[in-house]
């Protein structure tokens, strides 16, 4: 198989790289990627002799047209995703997940190429903190971000280009990831490399706010699963049982890196902050037999922090950039 990866540079993307090369050496990879400041080249180092790695941007429609007409799928990662970077400035959103993702369903409609969009569960807005359900594949979007408003956007594109079209394509929505390569920006890698440069980790409100998390290898296992053998036209949803709240998880990461519970502080709680997300998989489990592997959340995060420790100098030169943005934001 010849596979096109958009933003496998990225978090989730540059894992799924790192799996597909170690697991599938039969699958030649090719990777576009614009190499913001989310994506980077070292984190596709390990694998850097075994992909080909194309810098642009994913609405370069000439280039991704050439690129697609070279493949026999494609999986398509690249987004921007930070929902405070979104609240801050949502144009890129629009640009990256919007029009990228038509620039991509255009090329894949014109080269009849199988395609794989990956998207979230934050597309159908937040639930109730003592409400029992959780989502499935016919919940109403409701998405309450700028990220998750063109994330859903994205999907409806896709889901049009199936029915007019014939597009051969799936889409998953999957619940919070986490694991190696994960930007600083976010919660958890926040936190921990917080703690390993003597900073005081920070909390957003009470910590309330529950999410489902799962590890990333576990989420691209499933992508692979559903690419391979899903449905065409079919949506599923990835999702580990894994519905912890923000000050748990803060506080599990405290005590395993053997300081105070409480030693965080807390600050002003994000705009129009989701509640609680929580995932349903059982038709991916059903219908494609997938699994989660990593059942045991705090061994998970015990391997993610010993990965940020042991990996500094590909997390450091974010820092402190990071830091002070969040810094001005909190003021």
């Amino acid at each position: 198989m010849r596979l096109l990866v958009t933003g496998g540079a990225g978090f989730i993307g540059a894992n799924f790289v790192h799996a597909t090369v170690r697991e599938r050496p039969e699958v030649r990879v090719t990777v576009l990627d614009s190499l913001t400041y989310a994506g980077s080249r070292e984190s596709l180092t390990p694998v850097e002799d075994d992909v080909r790695l194309v810098q642009a941007d994913i609405t370069d429609t000439d280039v991704v047209d050439a690129l697609v007409s070279e493949a026999d799928a494609v999986v398509h990662f690249a987004a921007e995703t930070h929902v405070d970077n979104a609240l801050a400035d949502p144009e890129p959103f629009v640009r990256s997940n919007v029009l990228g993702t038509f620039t991509v369903l255009e090329a894949v409609r014109r080269n009849g190429i199988r395609l794989h969009h990956v998207s979230t569960d934050e597309v159908y807005g937040d639930l109730a903190l003592d409400d029992p359900s959780r989502f499935t594949e016919a919940t109403p979007y409701n998405p309450s971000s700028p990220y998750s408003s063109t994330k859903a956007a994205a999907d409806m594109l896709v889901r049009a280009w199936v029915r007019s079209y014939r597009v051969a394509a799936t889409i998953s929505n999957c619940s919070n990831n986490y694991g190696p390569y994960q930007h600083v920006e976010k919660f958890i890698p926040r936190q921990i490399t917080n703690v390993l440069t003597g900073r005081r980790p920070k909390l957003y409100g009470a910590g309330a706010n529950v999410r489902d998390w799962i590890h990333v290898d576990d989420h691209n296992r499933a992508v692979w699963r559903i690419l391979l053998d899903g449905q065409a036209g079919r949506t599923y949803l990835i999702g580990a049982d894994g519905e912890r709240d923000n000050l748990s998880v803060l506080r599990s990461i405290l005590r395993l890196m053997g300081r105070s519970p409480d030693d965080f502080d807390h600050v002003i709680d994000r705009a129009g902050h989701d509640l609680r997300y929580a995932i349903d998989s059982s038709l991916l489990r059903e219908e494609l037999g997938w699994r989660p592997e990593h059942t045991d959340f705090e061994a998970g995060l015990r391997d993610t922090i010993d990965w940020y420790r042991d990996n500094e100098s590909w997390w450091r030169p974010l820092k402190d950039a990071v830091e002070a943005r969040y810094a001005e934001r909190e003021r």
